[in-house]
This record gives C-alpha cells, structure tokens and sequence, in this order.
C-alpha cells in the first residue's frame, strides 16, 4: 500500500530525473512533506556528479532533546546504505538539520559493472566489458541496481521520523534514564496526531489518542480496536504486542494536558517488549514504522469499510428497486 512506502515519491522522482539526464541539470527546489518534513535539492552543471540533499523536520518532542540523537541514528542508517555514494556535509546547510552530498559518479564505480555479450559470429565467444559509471549512464542494463539506491535515498524521511522513537527503542532495558521512567513523553510525527511512549521496568507502552470526525468513524474504528485485543487472544497471535482499547484516558497520561486526552474514540495501547525489537535489524526497524503508521492504517481502515458499506448498500437498494419493479409489472398483468 502507497502509505507505507517509506520512500518519498517526490525525492525519488527528481533525483532520478537529475540521475538519468543526459546533460547536467541545474535545479534549486523545496519539498514539503507531512507538514513539517522540508527538503532542498540543488544541482549545479558546475558539478554534473554531486547533487545536494538538505532535510528540516521540526516534528520534535516538547521538552526532549533529540539532535542529537536524530543525528546518530539517521547517519548509522544511512551509513549502512552506500557509504561510497553517500557524503555527510557539516556544517549543515542554514535552517536545516541534515546536508547531504550525493555522488551519482560513485553508485556503482565502487562495485563495476561486467556485461558479456555473446558475439553473433561466434556463438562460443563471450566479451567481457567492464562499464564506467558514464557508460552505465547511458545504458539500461542493469538500471535496478541504480533505481533500489536512490530508492534507498528517498526514504531519509522516514529514517528521521523514526529516529527518536528507535533510539528509545534501542536503550529499552539499559540503565538510561534520559527519557525516564514512567513519564509519558509525547511524540509527534504528523501534525495534529501525538501519540505518547512510557517506559516501565519490562516494556514500553505506547498509548493513541484517537480522534474522527464523523460518529460513523468512530463505530467503524472502535470495532477494529476490538478486534484487535480479540485477536491477540488468539495463541496464533500470542507473539504480538498485546493491544487494548479504552474510552477513557489510562492511568499512565494522568496529569496531561486536557486537550490532549480530549477523544471521542478512545485510547488504543500497544506494550512493546524485548522480543519485538531484539536486535537493530529488521524486527526493530518493522516494529517502529508500523507504530509510526498506525494512524493511518486506522485511516486506510475506516475509509475502505465505509466504501465497502456503501456499496452493499447501493447494491441492496438496487436490487429492492429492481424486485419492485417486477412486482408491479406482475400486479398489471
């Protein structure tokens, strides 16, 4: 689905216009992303092989400090992507948090590329052609390769959304106390949807204030919440953070903000335990986008019931309409 794509379509597009183009583009241009995610790519024919990356997120945590760890954990990130391809600007660029330089010339120099070619005269022949990066260039073969890195690149947003909470993440169950203990601490990724993270001795619990604003929303939300603390009932399920849903605020956001704990669709809660973010792989990096997107699967949830509902009942409707018809024709008769 579209809105899990941790890759921004936009970045993608340009950097892979600028990437394809056969003469060197000059580009100054601002995107805007969720509200508060900006990005600056500039380009110069000065430099046909270098394109600047400039990233500002103001999403930050009231009253936590997180440069500093938005920092690291972006660049280990993107260190284990193509560190060749890849270069850190410090300091960044005025207004932003994070300046890259990105050298097209080195996506695929540092690997080479062989491309044996079966010779038409001589079907038992092969050459063996090793391709500089402005051969590749101009050439498809291969192009994946190329794509899946700049791919790769284009979801530097969703690597600094997620920074904060991963490092969280990363010191559950260490003696660091910098986010404390017990203290719920909001965090806020989109605007107008805050969610809260409280760490207790054995896990972390992250609570959902949920909002709609249609009342035909909030039965269709309330129901999947319900299914889902049903669910994880379920033995099959057993291995799932544990989901429970109230209409009231819990225990743990007493003493916030009023306006904050203002719903009309209740609280959703998840407890997130060692076992579902054992290691700094793929189970950690799973389990913090899918937090980061539970307001919009609840979205995606609520907009597809309520088009499938509407369907039947067009449906329904259609067919009484259609029965009717026939019956007066039956009473004419």
């Amino acid at each position: 689905m579209a809105f899990f794509d941790k890759a921004s379509p936009a970045l993608k597009e340009i950097l892979l216009k600028l990437y394809r183009a056969e003469k060197p583009l000059e580009i100054d241009h601002q995107i805007y992303e969720f509200g508060s995610l900006q990005y600056h790519i500039q380009a110069s024919a000065s430099e046909p092989h270098h394109v600047y990356l400039s990233v500002s997120t103001s999403l930050q945590s009231p009253g936590v400090s997180t440069t500093d760890g938005l920092q690291n954990c972006t660049l280990q990130s993107l260190r284990r992507l193509y560190s060749d391809a890849i270069e850190l600007i410090e300091p960044p660029n005025e207004g932003y948090q994070l300046t890259l330089r990105i050298k097209f010339s080195e996506l695929t120099q540092s690997k080479g590329l062989v491309l044996l070619i079966r010779l038409r005269f001589c079907p038992t022949s092969y050459v063996c052609i090793v391709l500089t990066c402005y051969d590749f260039c101009l050439c498809l073969i291969c192009s994946d390769e190329c794509v899946k890195i700049i791919t790769d690149i284009s979801s530097l947003q969703a690597m600094m959304v997620s920074s904060q909470l991963k490092e969280m993440l990363w010191n559950f169950g260490s003696q660091d106390t910098s986010y404390g203990m017990h203290k719920p601490i909001k965090l806020i990724y989109h605007p107008g949807e805050p969610f809260y993270v409280i760490r207790l001795a054995q896990k972390i619990t992250v609570i959902f204030p949920m909002r709609f604003k249609e009342n035909s929303d909030v039965i269709i939300a309330t129901t999947l919440f319900q299914e889902l603390m049903d669910l994880g009932c379920l033995r099959k399920f057993a291995k799932a953070p544990p989901c429970t849903w109230s209409p009231i605020p819990p225990p743990e956001l007493r003493g916030e903000p009023l306006e904050d704990l203002s719903t009309n669709g209740g609280f959703v809660s998840f407890d997130i335990f060692s076992r579902h973010i054992d290691g700094r792989g793929s189970k950690l990096d799973k389990t913090v986008w899918n937090l980061l997107n539970f307001y919009t699967y609840v979205k995606q949830h609520v907009k597809c019931t309520r088009g499938f509902i509407q369907r039947r009942m067009r449906k329904k409707v259609e067919n009484l309409s259609e029965e009717g018809s026939f019956h007066r024709l039956q009473l004419k008769v």
